[in-house]
């Protein structure tokens, strides 16, 4: 009501302020300025078209060298830069650049309001940079923010805003580029911000939220235990901060979800998968049907509760991820860009139920999908070969079933286009090595086609190789190396063949203890 009183008072000023007389620029501003401020707190659009169209009056009444001109260059750009952020109008953007590149360059050092025109001229280069993903704007964003940063020293009213929105520009920057002096430098700086910002202080959630969002991405790199632990407390006293009803706690809740799950895959921690998936069902909660991260959050809280099965094997976990996944695949159609991923995780969880059900369709279904996702995962994205991979996978299950050797001939060459995308050092090398290795082997006996065995035998070598005396699964692939040569050595009797085979069966018993259930000496 305020606001909608000022707007009224200005009003009349400016109707006071006929065309041609003194003090017309000024009452055009201050009605603009109201109307920006009304707009902001109630969200009518037309408050701010009002606001833009008469900060272009005042504007051509402050002719170059009026005192007022760099005030109403630099509230016209905010006018439009919000209207873009609203309509998403290109033009509105380049022409708040503009507009506050003129107003910058109208408050040389020295001017009290260089510091805040620095800043916005930072922000609406930010956007372009979301828009575009050239790399000058964000660069240029950043020395704006540096340099705005300077001007405010310790007690500044800016300062915490401006250390805020330089580490947010790093932070993007190490994304694009990777260099971690920037990841370390937006540590440094949302650490600042977040003790400008006090308990009390209506902001103080904004600055715990992005301050774990770079510990996260500073774990991702390290994978330094504590950097997520800080990053989980972080979420928590945001969350405290954002109670039922406040706009962002659903995107509290499911980033401390995800945190949480991070956690549970490092330490093993049920409590914390547990968390996550209450804590996940509370944000789907507030995701009603329709709203955009709806489909995301349904992904999530299946894949944690698929991560619960594997470890207590409920079946009423699985099956609801797999109705959860379907859920997510409906708000998925054609041409989203999260509908590969989406078919993917409900191949995932269809194959899983079929090993523990062994329902047919399930597999059946999970063929079609994967084959559906791969589709949508073309050459070049990053994770190809585990789309390839798992494709594969279903089709080694299905062979299986049916023997269809159709159906291992395509997984064998799945497995080996997976392979070419892992080169020496990649973390699914050895996974890659060992399907197709044991694909060959399965096709050999079949068909009897020893060019086929000689290349499991190959490929059993360079698997060994990438699991040293100390490995988890070293005694695995010491005894499947040993079978291979052991059928070489039937089809064509060689001493060495044998020789080679018993003595890796023999390193692999004495890693084994008797019992293990992950070899049998048979």
């Amino acid at each position: 009501m305020a606001s909608t009183d000022d707007v009224s008072d200005k009003r009349a000023v400016l109707e006071s302020c006929p065309p041609g007389s003194n003090g017309r620029d000024s009452a055009l501003f201050d009605l603009a300025l109201a109307l920006r401020c009304r707009f902001e707190e109630e969200g009518n659009f037309g408050d701010l078209d009002e606001a833009i169209t008469l900060h272009r009056d005042a504007l051509q009444l402050r002719l170059s060298g009026h005192s007022g001109r760099s005030s109403s260059l630099r509230e016209l750009a905010l006018c439009l830069s919000k209207r873009y952020d609203s309509q998403g109008a290109v033009a509105d953007l380049e022409e708040a650049i503009t507009l506050g590149r003129a107003a910058l360059e109208l408050r040389l050092p020295g001017h009290p309001g260089r510091a805040v025109t620095l800043y916005n001229l930072a922000r609406h280069l930010g956007k372009r940079f979301e828009k575009y993903a050239r790399m000058y704007d964000l660069d240029e964003a950043i020395e704006l923010h540096r340099a705005a940063l300077e001007l405010c020293p310790s007690g500044h009213r800016r300062r915490s805003s401006c250390l805020h929105e330089l580490a947010l520009c790093l932070s993007k920057r190490y994304d694009s580029q990777g260099a971690v002096a920037d990841l370390e430098e937006a540590v440094t700086l949302g650490r600042a911000a977040l003790e400008l910002h006090l308990p009390g202080h209506p902001d103080r959630a904004v600055y715990l939220y992005n301050l774990a969002w770079y510990l996260k991405k500073r774990f991702e790199k390290y994978a330094r235990m504590y950097d997520l632990d800080e990053a989980i407390e972080l979420h928590r006293a945001a969350l405290e901060l954002r109670p039922s009803g406040h706009r962002y706690r659903s995107l509290s809740l499911h980033e401390l979800a995800l945190r949480l799950s991070e956690r549970y895959d490092s330490q093993g921690t049920v409590a914390d998968l547990e968390e996550a998936v209450t804590l996940e069902r509370a944000a789907l909660e507030l995701r009603l049907p329709g709203h955009p991260d709806r489909a995301v959050t349904l992904n999530n809280l299946a894949w944690y509760l698929g991560k619960r099965f594997e470890k207590c094997a409920r079946m009423s976990d699985l099956d609801e991820a797999i109705e959860l996944h379907r859920a997510a695949l409906e708000l998925c159609p054609s041409g989203h860009r999260d509908r590969s991923s989406s078919l993917y995780s409900l191949a995932v969880c269809l194959s899983e139920r079929y090993d523990s059900q062994g329902a047919v369709a399930d597999l059946e279904e999970a063929v079609t999908l994967g084959r559906a996702a791969l589709e949508l995962y073309l050459p070049g994205r990053p994770d190809r070969a585990v789309y390839l991979y798992n494709l594969a996978w279903y089709l080694k299950k299905r062979f299986e079933k049916y023997a269809r050797m159709y159906d291992l001939d395509e997984a064998i060459e799945l497995h080996r286009a997976a392979l070419e995308l892992c080169p020496s050092g990649h973390p699914y090398r050895s996974s890659s090595l060992y399907e197709l290795a044991f694909c060959l082997s399965k096709r050999y006996d079949s068909q009897g086609a020893v060019a086929d065995l000689e290349e499991a035998v190959t490929l059993g070598r360079a698997l060994l190789d990438l699991c040293p005396t100390g490995h988890p699964d070293r005694a695995s692939c010491l005894h499947d190396l040993a079978q291979s040569l052991a059928k070489h050595f039937c089809h064509q009797p060689m001493a060495a063949d044998l020789d080679e085979a018993i003595a890796l069966e023999q390193e692999a018993l004495q890693l084994l203890t008797p019992g293990d259930p992950t070899y049998d000496v048979s």
